[in-house]
């Protein structure tokens, strides 16, 4: 899949649709959600640590955050995170607010944390992501977004580019329908099937160990990683066939 000039191509007689995931693929919005997790387990470890007088190194964006909780359902990652600490918490109420130690609290805590920040500073679409997809709706390839936040809507409008996908789901879906996260490949599988096209005729975009486990192992044609942050090798090793550092690398042709 790679020309000599090592550009990434997708073939329109090979593949009927492309399956795009959100944050950091589509939308610029990993490092607000990395900001948001970071002052939640921070303000949580610190406390956790004084109660319990014992050390707990800081939440640490690159390893915890690429490790434990990116790409996940949010109180997925919790629960990954904090069992990586050695730390078990009740998992509480849906609704349980900031300031109680359960999953659905600290969970809660990081959601509003996260708009906070959204509505302060916005959300920005990838100028290489949406020039793709104009190119992949000229070729007459279908367009779908997967996402484990339940904020997906808010955040695809407010970058300005919900209206360039034929087919959503979200966390919102996922809660609906039943839908595992990530690795599990279900919500790749429900969007193919939302744009009725078989896994192996469609392609798999992600920045997510989870979600290039979850392209691989959905069985679909092709699983580009997205590296923003310097490490291709963790992408490939995980199931992705190609890693781009930008998907303006990316041609239809």
């Amino acid at each position: 899949m790679i020309d000599e000039k090592r550009e990434i191509v997708v073939p329109k007689e090979k593949f009927d649709a492309v399956i795009f995931d959100m944050d950091g693929v589509v939308t610029d919005t990993a490092g607000l959600h990395g900001e948001a997790w970071k002052l939640m387990f921070d303000g949580f470890l610190e406390a956790y640590a004084k109660r319990h007088e014992q050390k707990q190194p800081l939440f640490d964006l690159d390893q915890d955050y690429r490790l434990h909780v990116d790409g996940k359902p949010r109180f997925d990652g919790v629960r990954d995170f904090l069992a990586s600490r050695g730390i078990t918490l009740p998992e509480g109420e849906l609704d349980d607010p900031p300031g109680t130690d359960t999953v659905h609290a600290l969970g809660n805590w990081k959601n509003d944390l996260f708009h906070e920040l959204l509505d302060r500073k916005g959300a920005v679409a990838y100028p290489g992501t949406v020039k793709l997809l104009h190119e992949l709706h000229r070729a007459g390839i279908g367009r779908a977004i997967i996402s484990s936040s339940k904020n997906a809507v808010k955040i695809l409008k407010s970058a300005g580019v919900l209206d360039l996908f034929e087919a959503k789901v979200d966390g919102l879906d996922s809660l609906k329908l039943g839908i595992p996260g990530k690795p599990a490949p279900n919500i790749f599988l429900e969007a193919a099937k939302a744009l009725k096209v078989r896994p192996e005729r469609a392609v798999v975009v992600e920045d997510a160990i989870s979600g290039v486990q979850a392209g691989r192992s959905g069985g679909f044609g092709l699983v580009i990683g997205v590296d923003r942050i310097g490490n291709p090798e963790a992408l490939r090793s995980n199931g992705a066939d190609v890693v781009v550092s930008d998907l303006a690398e990316v041609n239809v042709v």
